[in-house]
């Protein structure tokens, strides 16, 4: 029998993909959501999850990042 899953290859540096293994790991998205661990920059991850996955890389982002303030 085989299984079909339509996927997204993600390549990332080594802490990204951390984050995300921590993510599939915790289900944060609901489900699991990462297919295959390929390498150390590469995921397979479902199609489907990308947009919020997009979206909760971006509030990290956002936590990590300090505003510049003017002189």
């Amino acid at each position: 029998m085989v299984n079909v899953h339509k996927g997204v290859l993600v390549e990332c540096d080594p802490a990204m993909k951390q984050f995300l293994l921590y993510l599939d790991e915790k289900m944060a998205l609901g489900k699991k959501f990462i297919l295959k661990d390929l390498d150390d920059t590469h995921v397979f991850i479902l199609a489907e999850v990308v947009q919020t996955l997009q979206e909760r890389v971006g509030e990290l982002m956002d936590q990590n990042s300090f505003p510049v303030t003017q002189k």
